[in-house]
């Protein structure tokens, strides 16, 4: 079974390499920064798969195509491949979007005689990578789950043969866990310049008494930090989830803020403890503990 990749970010790369590990030897996969020698996505995609030349030869003669590019090239990605798809090839788009977004994908790739499946991916997928909680929804979705979990996503099941469903339980759970990942940020940061982190990290035991704070702020504010673009991207998506509903989006902007000004704060996201985090993130963003 020929499988082409589009998009060859964090999730592309982790895909590829499980897909490979299970025997699915048959990859394919294009990005557009593939066209620059020393991309990121291009280095790494070299002993993972076959590297196409375009678009168009990646989706040649393949059964199954993945799209995992940026939210905001997710309609466009689906509409490029509506042009050059087989007929009756599934087309499982896993992005982050609205589900607005989701149906003008789905339009795009319906009209073109193949098959697109929505997949939300309801957790961080470091994780358990292709075994991570998936919902699959659209008319071809049920049909798809059996085919998802022979290729190894064994966390992949069927939710809804209505369209958007899925993408809506996606962006309203990135709704809470992007913006508490901000809040936590944003509450830390000023926490450790008035020099009382420890004491606001030990009151927020009678919040959760199971969780951990300490790792848990150091764990969140770092996928921030190394990811804050694509989920500042994923972000605005949920907040046109959340408008599409008739509810004022309120807190999501914000959340992308915060999001888009972590990913440009110069950090290593490595660094292993949280209070050396945060006097890194201090000193690199001007501020100063007193």
């Amino acid at each position: 079974m020929r499988i082409a990749l589009l998009g060859f970010g964090e999730v592309g790369q982790i895909l590829a390499e499980d897909l490979r590990s299970l025997g699915h030897t048959d990859l394919i996969a294009w990005d557009i920064l593939f066209d620059q020698p020393d991309s990121v996505p291009r280095h790494a995609a070299r002993d993972k798969c076959e590297l196409a030349r375009s678009c168009a030869a990646a989706l040649r003669g393949a059964e199954i195509t993945i799209s995992a590019v940026t939210a905001s090239q997710c309609v466009a990605a689906a509409r490029e491949a509506a042009r050059l798809i087989e007929r009756e090839a599934y087309f499982l788009d896993v992005n982050s979007v609205s589900p607005r977004s989701k149906s003008e994908a789905a339009a795009a790739i319906d009209a073109a005689g193949a098959r697109f499946i929505e997949a939300s991916v309801m957790a961080p997928i470091g994780p358990k990578r292709i075994g991570s909680p998936m919902l699959l929804g659209g008319p071809h979705a049920q049909d798809f789950s059996a085919v998802a979990r022979g290729l190894g996503f064994a966390g992949a099941a069927f939710y809804s043969a209505l369209l958007g469903k899925a993408s809506a339980a996606k962006m309203c759970r990135s709704v809470l866990v992007k913006g508490l990942e901000s809040l936590l940020t944003e509450s830390l940061l000023a926490a450790r310049h008035y020099g009382v982190d420890t004491d606001v990290l030990a009151s927020l035991q009678n919040l959760l008494p199971e969780a951990d704070w300490t790792p848990l702020s150091r764990y969140m504010i770092s996928r921030s930090l190394r990811h804050g673009r694509r989920r500042a991207d994923e972000m605005r998506e949920a907040a046109a989830t959340v408008r599409e509903a008739g509810i004022e989006a309120l807190m999501s902007p914000a959340t992308v803020l915060r999001q888009d000004l972590n990913a440009s704060i110069a950090v290593d996201p490595e660094t292993p403890s949280l209070g050396a985090l945060l006097d890194v993130m201090l000193q690199a963003s001007g501020e100063s503990r007193c």
